[in-house]
């Protein structure tokens, strides 16, 4: 059997190996026969159709070689057709073979431009030794195609463009676009004024109507969020869709959003999941960290810690480059709520007041009101735009006046560069210089740099190591964290990972966004601690919630207090979907406030409310699990589930030591709902509130008193009091004429509290006699009458004292 089998295989081969050059044959014809239709394509098909002939047949003779070089035992064998094969064995039906397909040939471009304007290009033609079967980019800067005329390029240079008027045309469109685009891009970058920026996004709503990806997209979302131009959701989706179509990450970021939050679309999450992974696989940061946040949290797929810790790591790294010496802008959290209910109390804005009074002193020569001044426009936040040119200029007033914290700072400045003030070494260690001799940390800080990185001077780790110390034992952030840093990387000092994780744990309580991402990779990696994911996933989530990103919260906190809800709540949503829980619990406040909200209708604001309340108590935010329970307990959003708010709340009560939790979970028990009524510890509950907060203590007391009643109430009725009072005989407990002696009782009673009134009536309490003054120097007449007036005014003021107290009293 085996060698019938082998028989077989062989005949086959055999057979479509003929079938091939057959095949081969007929288009190797029609490719001739084709070739000889047109003139002008003679010379450039012919000598390339020689060509594969002579490879297609050096193929077939190599296949037909090793086919018969497998076969030369049984050459006989391969001769017999299939019917005289096997006996008793069918003969096979050969599958029909399709007709050949006449392949086009390739059309030579006509160059445009260049030394041969409408000549052909010649193919392969030779430039600085390499031969080019095609059109090239090779030698231009610009990255358009081009091809010679000639076969050696080198010795006539005659070239071209390898495109045609129309393809030229659209070129010329198209760096016009890119010009204007570049140009609004810089002007828009260089006005912080609403009314400037607004006519700037009017110029790039042009540019993106000639088809510029780039300015499609600032409009797009300048849309999506009512940016500078009116919001309109709809065309913001269409132009997203254009864009996705193009292979743009950021608007297949977007169309992942729309879906999510259910914008303009019906809400899916499958396809949202499909476009955020686009976007992610296209390098789109805001998609890797949205779906960092989705595995993180169970969104929508399984929950899974180590895609979460990929997701976030890869934005981390990023954030991370771009945090520069002076540690880049502030980042604001507001949460609307608080600020609702305490306007300014939370919020950490600086009011345009305030500020003008610190620039009055800053003026004045009021030098830490000059560093604060220049701090503020350094970082940038709390209200003030940031800005190097203010912050150069308060720091070197302040440096001027002597000022350590000044020096160092501009040092800080002038080691970084900016836009505004060039980079220097030399000029950054003069300051740091000054500053350090004078025992200031950041100086110190600076100095123990400009060592480590050898800037301005040599390398040398013993005195940048030295100087960190000096501003790590006053407790300066930055020489934590380079400390940290040469003993992680053993640089300078013998490497030890417990005191790199001592000084990055140090730095990150001063919030420094480098001690975070360190402290993160130290558990992803498991070097100098227990590897842990959860832990990782959360540090390297802090770090990705300070990237450029976050500026938007104080877009969506400034739309919400011009009365813009729908746009605060389009960019809230999105800084919701990266896992921001401020905005999650932004989103669910103004939702839950549902005037003024028209992108979503009445009957979607609760349960949307209550989604992102329940992602924001995930997130161990006190106040969203206290709402949750709320939502359980009247039914918005979700039916009526006493038990359900029972579990909030008893979850509030015990991981926040919430008062407002404990204080529901006393009246829950009063009242037997979702949980057994007792008395008892409802009255246990209210204290514990008490207790947690002082603010709940008044509360307490009245829902107290209320419960001491209720409670009375009770055990008088359980008491039976009627029957008690029937069966109780007052002439025999206290005599025939008890109620004489109570009358009597009474009326001294009454008689007792008379006579105090009166006694108190006359008691007059005696002006104080005034207090000897030395004799003033004599006065004229007119000064000396209206001296004598005054005291008689002062010594009527206190004899009205008693006849007032008397007036209230009676």
């Amino acid at each position: 059997m085996g060698y019938k089998r082998c028989s077989k295989n062989a005949r086959t081969i055999y057979i479509w190996t003929i079938l091939l050059i057959v095949f081969v044959k007929e288009i190797t014809a029609d490719e001739e026969q084709h070739g000889n239709d047109g003139p002008e394509l003679k010379s450039y098909h012919e000598p390339d159709s020689e060509e594969e002939d002579v490879r297609l047949a050096s193929e077939i003779v190599a296949t037909a070689s090793v086919t018969s070089g497998h076969e030369v035992s049984q050459p006989e064998e391969e001769k017999q057709s299939p019917a005289e094969g096997l006996e008793g064995e069918e003969k096979e039906d050969l599958p029909e073979q399709p007709p050949p397909v006449q392949e086009k040939p390739k059309e030579v471009p006509v160059v445009n431009g260049g030394t041969a304007h409408g000549e052909p290009c010649i193919f392969p033609f030779l430039f600085q030794g390499k031969e080019y079967l095609d059109c090239t980019t090779d030698g231009r800067g610009d990255g358009r195609l081009w091809c010679a005329t000639i076969y050696d390029y080198d010795q006539e240079k005659k070239w071209g463009f390898c495109e045609t008027e129309e393809q030229a045309q659209q070129r010329l469109q198209a760096e016009e676009a890119e010009d204007q685009y570049q140009t609004v891009l810089r002007m828009l970058n260089a006005t912080t004024r609403r009314t400037q920026r607004k006519e700037l996004y009017e110029k790039l709503l042009k540019v993106a109507e000639q088809g510029h990806q780039k300015a499609m997209e600032k409009v797009a979302y300048a849309m999506l969020f009512g940016d500078y131009m009116s919001q309109n959701v709809t065309k913001a989706k269409d132009m997203f869709e254009k864009l996705a179509i193009e292979g743009s990450p950021k608007a297949q970021t977007a169309l992942g959003f729309l879906y999510a939050a259910g914008l303009g679309v019906n809400s899916s999450q499958a396809k949202a999941l499909v476009y955020y992974t686009f976007g992610a696989l296209g390098g789109n940061s805001v998609a890797h960290m949205i779906l960092g946040y989705r595995y993180w949290g169970s969104v929508g797929v399984p929950q899974s810690c180590e895609s979460a810790l990929t997701h976030y790591r890869l934005v981390a790294n990023q954030v991370a480059n771009d945090v520069s010496l002076t540690g880049g802008s502030a980042v604001q959290r507001i949460r609307l709520l608080d600020e609702v209910e305490n306007p300014g109390s939370t919020s950490g804005m600086l009011e345009e007041d305030l500020i003008q009074y610190y620039q009055f002193l800053a003026e004045k020569g009021d030098v830490q009101a000059q560093v604060g001044l220049g701090q503020l426009h350094l970082h940038g936040g709390r209200g003030v735009e940031q800005n190097h040119q203010r912050a150069y200029d308060y720091f070197t007033q302040a440096a001027n006046a002597g000022n350590t914290h000044a020096m160092a700072f501009l040092g800080k400045m002038y080691s970084e560069g900016s836009e505004y003030l060039p980079q220097n070494n030399d000029t950054a260690l003069q300051y740091f210089k000054k500053a350090s001799d004078l025992g200031n940390p950041v100086g110190q800080s600076g100095l123990g740099m400009a060592y480590l990185y050898g800037r301005g001077v040599p390398v040398n780790y013993e005195l940048a190591l030295k100087y960190f110390q000096k501003a790590a034992e006053q407790g300066w952030v930055d020489g934590q964290l380079q400390l940290g840093t040469m003993y992680y990387n053993g640089i300078g000092v013998k490497r030890d990972y417990k005191q790199a994780l001592k000084f990055f744990n140090l730095a990150s309580q001063a919030g420094h966004i480098l001690a975070f991402y360190n402290l993160a990779q130290m558990h992803a990696t498991g070097t100098g601690v227990m590897r842990s994911c959860h832990t990782a996933v959360e540090l390297f989530k802090n770090v990705c919630e300070r990237g450029r990103w976050s500026e938007r919260l104080m877009s969506a906190y400034g739309s919400f207090k011009e009365g813009e809800s729908d746009a605060a709540l389009v960019q809230y949503l999105l800084l919701a979907e990266q896992g921001y829980e401020v905005a999650q619990s932004n989103v669910a406040f103004i939702l839950d406030q549902t005037e003024g909200v028209r992108i979503f209708t009445e009957n979607e604001t609760y349960p949307r409310a209550l989604l992102h309340w329940t992602r924001a108590a995930a997130q161990g935010y006190t106040v969203a699990r206290i709402k949750l329970g709320d939502y359980h307990f009247y039914g918005y959003g979700t039916d009526v589930d006493y038990e359900t708010a029972v579990i909030h709340y008893r979850l509030a009560s015990e991981q926040q030591h919430s008062a407002q939790a404990m204080f529901n979970l006393g009246y829950m028990h009063e009242k037997g709902l979702g949980i057994k009524q007792d008395i008892h510890l409802a009255k246990r509950f209210y204290d514990m509130a008490a207790e947690a907060s002082p603010d709940a203590q008044v509360p307490v007391f009245l829902a107290l008193c209320k419960l001491g009643l209720v409670y009375t109430l009770q055990y008088l009725q359980d008491f039976n009091l009627k029957e008690l009072i029937t069966q109780v005989d007052l002439d025999q407990l206290l005599g025939p004429e008890w109620d004489l002696y109570l009358m009597t009782v009474i009326a001294l009673l009454l008689g007792t509290v008379v006579a105090y009134r009166q006694r108190q009536h006359q008691i007059m309490v005696p002006p104080r006699p005034p207090v000897p003054a030395p004799a003033p120097p004599p006065r004229p007449p007119q000064e000396q009458s209206q001296a004598e007036a005054e005291p008689q005014v002062q010594e009527e003021t206190p004899a009205q004292g008693p006849a007032q107290e008397e007036e209230e009293e009676e």
